[in-house]
């Protein structure tokens, strides 16, 4: 487990003011029908890499990879894929696929964003797609190369449902969350989660604590795996009384789940990229919502586009007003919650859509 002492510069890549700009930018992710490729299709070829945390990681990665394959079936097409165990395959993986004569190459995660401007720019002739980075190595507030479309996630704005449905439901007044890596689409799952807590004390006059992040400073793994280190992490804030614990970062919510039931405690999940209780069910009993990024639909969405000759590099933003992020069901804690919370929830999005309530994010600021 490591404690970050300072916010991490990674997400330098981002030229926050621009992408404000950009956050009302790209049409919402649809779902398309079955004849998406035609003619267009029977050469084209859509590639993936992954992220460390790889395609079964039941989040993040294998909500690209669904969505990737989803877009296979209807194209009539096989797509190649490759899995990263670590930063030092990023490159060697995505020359692999080049060399493959991938047409379109999906990079899925933050962290492959640099080896994906640098082969974008040395082959201008395939398309890319970058998960959760704009590729703005150069700092000019624009996309380095017209061949790459970034897909980015405002997920403070849906974290912030999540936070103030766990301080709306928690006994002890301490939530919890840590995260994989400090980087900017981590730390925006965290940010958002704080804030909706925030909310929920101004609204109802109460004192509910995060453990776990201070809006600059937090507990992170080092990785996205579900290893020792993940389960020290959670241990750590499950030792300060928290009956909410929000893990960000893949895999590592599955430690959290072990700590979680080893403590024998009544301390509720919450999940992150994907509705867990449905690609994990094996943790749905623990529960409370997840906080959803729409990736296996604008990851299907795009591919079947560039099928078509489509292709379009400006940057596409979920948001919760476009569906590109949201609140999963609270499922078996149903019941657990306040009656009433589910309208509060859609009163609050509302208001996040309307501006009224500001969610402050890397991708709003």
């Amino acid at each position: 487990m490591t404690i970050s002492t300072t916010k991490k510069l990674l997400g330098a890549t981002i030229a926050a003011g621009v992408v404000f700009a950009l956050a009302g930018c790209g049409q919402a992710p649809t779902e398309s029908g079955g004849d998406g490729g035609g003619e267009a299709a029977s050469d084209f070829l859509p590639c993936m890499v992954s992220d460390a945390g790889g395609f079964d990681d039941k989040s993040f990665n294998q909500l690209g990879y669904e969505g990737l394959m989803q877009a296979g079936d209807d194209l009539g097409v096989e797509p190649k894929t490759v899995e990263s165990k670590d930063e030092s395959e990023y490159k060697g993986n995505i020359d692999s696929l080049i060399d493959q004569n991938c047409n379109l190459i999906i990079t899925v995660g933050f962290l492959l964003a640099p080896e994906a401007a640098t082969a974008a720019k040395a082959n201008p002739d395939v398309e890319f797609v970058s998960i959760d980075d704009m590729v703005d190595t150069d700092g000019d507030g624009k996309t380095d190369s017209e061949n790459v479309k970034p897909l980015v996630y405002d997920t403070a704005q849906a974290a912030f449902l999540a936070g103030y449905s766990a301080a709306s439901y928690t006994k002890t007044g301490k939530v919890g969350t840590f995260g994989g890596v400090n980087i900017p689409t981590v730390s925006v799952f965290m940010d958002g989660y704080k804030q909706g807590v925030e909310y929920w004390n101004s609204e109802n006059s109460g004192d509910v604590q995060v453990i776990g992040w201070d809006g600059s400073d937090g507990v992170f793994t080092g990785g996205f795996d579900a290893n020792q280190d993940a389960i020290n992490a959670a241990q750590g804030i499950v030792d300060q009384d928290v009956d909410v614990l929000f893990p960000v970062g893949g895999p590592i919510y599955q430690s959290a789940a072990s700590v979680i039931r080893d403590s024998g405690k009544d301390i509720a999940l919450i999940g992150a990229d994907a509705d867990v209780f449905e690609s994990d069910p094996s943790v749905g009993d623990l529960l409370l919502t997840s906080v959803r990024k729409g990736m296996d639909v604008s990851v299907k969405d795009v591919v079947e586009a560039a099928a078509k000759g489509e292709f379009d590099g400006s940057p596409y933003v979920g948001t919760l007003e476009n569906g590109g992020v949201s609140i999963a069901p609270f499922h078996d804690f149903e019941s657990k919650v306040p009656a009433d919370l589910q309208d509060q929830l859609d009163t609050i999005t509302a208001g996040i859509i309307d501006g009224s309530i500001p969610v402050k994010s890397y991708l709003s600021e």
